[in-house]
């Protein structure tokens, strides 16, 4: 087992390279006490999920993860789920035991740097929900993914970011995956940081673990405004017709993060040209480029994993954790994925944070096609900077939270 300084991740992501190898949430007991309050005052607008919530809450296998994102197996990214959608999890650090009980020594559990789960169907069935975890040769937990680049290094290991299904390029599914490696950075607490952005693709029909998986190393690891780097794949929004976007344009946006107060970086590619990353073009203000040295976020004080959906009214709804690590889970309108986008609103206090001094909460984003009409299914994530010795306490500590948001 790692260090906290490497395990919880969270930390690292936010305030140095990227945000995506950490925990979630809180203790059953607490689900009745999340805070419905906008700051406004208008508490009619959001719900706590209890069912989505439940799904989670596992006492053997998986029992705690963070991610998490969701892609509907058809490419229908903003069509309403039905009996027959198939939805692929995708989960980063994970935690995987034979059985949990009220507390956990350490020896009956592993964490492994990413798997995946399956969903049959709309509804948050536990009976239809089936996580697939990776074992090695000795039948132990193991990362589902793993760097196999020309550069990638010994002791990689991937996070991951978004994906879709690409329908224009024979329903090839996409994936962003980050390299990380273990180091020492002097005067820092943390052990950890990313060395690139690479894309996974996998061919329609591939079964888990996806053997015939190909793995591209992509130029979207660079710097913005003398600042860290820019992470591109926290985010994408599929924007076409067969996705079931409500004024498609046909373009694949892509959504990253860098730069100063955790600027969003937005490139946009025509979904057949989705690998021919020269054609990539980035926002540059009110225009485009296929420089992307040249980008420039078009809002800031988002977090490193985050959704941009259509609305009917065609308006976008970016959801989003505050400042990549606040309390608050908040969203921002826009009329173009580009922008301008509209001031923050703050629409759900993460009052997991009174629990525990050391709980913190990230990562929020929304769901469109689990949603029912007229809302957005939204979740994120909590974890805690003394994870080893709360995971004792609270076994079930990791795992995301859910809310539902009325449109």
């Amino acid at each position: 087992m790692k260090k906290i300084s490497h395990n919880t991740l969270t930390f690292n992501y936010l305030c140095l390279i990227l945000l995506f190898g950490v925990f979630s949430c809180a203790p059953q007991s607490e689900q009745s006490g999340a805070s419905t309050a906008t700051d406004d005052g208008q508490i009619d607008k959001v719900t706590a999920d209890a069912d989505w919530d439940n799904l989670l809450i596992r006492n053997s296998g998986w029992f705690g993860g963070d991610g998490i994102f969701a892609v509907p197996m058809d490419g229908a990214e903003f069509k309403q789920a039905n009996e027959k959608t198939k939805t692929l999890f995708i989960f980063s650090d994970s935690v995987v035991a034979d059985t949990v009980g009220e507390t956990i020594e350490k020896k009956d559990f592993k964490m492994v740097h990413n798997c995946i789960a399956y969903l049959d169907g709309s509804e948050p069935d536990p009976s239809k929900f089936e996580f697939f975890i990776n074992k090695d040769a000795d039948g132990k937990p193991t990362s589902l993914f793993v760097p196999n680049t020309p550069n990638t290094k010994p002791g990689e290991y991937y996070w991951m970011g978004d994906g879709f299904v690409n329908v224009e390029m024979d329903s090839t599914l996409y994936i962003f995956a980050y390299p990380v490696k273990d180091t020492i950075i002097p005067g820092s607490f943390f052990e950890f940081e990313q060395t690139g952005v690479h894309l996974i693709a996998i061919p329609k029909g591939s079964k888990p673990p996806f053997k015939e998986q190909r793995q591209l190393e992509t130029p979207f690891f660079f710097p913005l405004e003398n600042w860290n780097k820019v992470t591109m794949g926290s985010g994408i929004l599929v924007n076409t017709e067969w996705a079931g976007a409500p004024n498609p344009d046909g373009y694949i946006y892509i959504m990253g993060v860098g730069g100063t107060n955790q600027g969003l970086v937005m490139a946009r590619v025509k979904p057949r040209e989705f690998e021919q990353f020269e054609k990539w073009e980035f926002a540059d203000g009110p225009n485009w480029t296929t420089d992307f040295t040249k980008t420039k976020p078009v809002t800031r004080y988002i977090s490193h994993e985050m959704s941009l959906s259509p609305m009917p009214d065609g308006r976008f709804i970016l959801a989003h954790q505050y400042f990549g690590m606040e309390q608050q889970v908040a969203i921002q309108i826009a009329k173009n994925p580009a922008g301008p986008y509209f001031p923050v609103r703050k629409v759900w206090n993460c009052r997991e944070w009174e629990q525990d001094f050391d709980y913190f909460s990230y990562n929020a984003k929304g769901f469109p096609h689990l949603s029912k009409p007229g809302e957005l299914l939204i979740s994120y994530n909590v974890n805690s900077l003394d994870f080893w010795n709360d995971i004792l306490k609270e076994p079930r500590l990791c795992r995301p939270r859910f809310f539902r948001l009325k449109l």
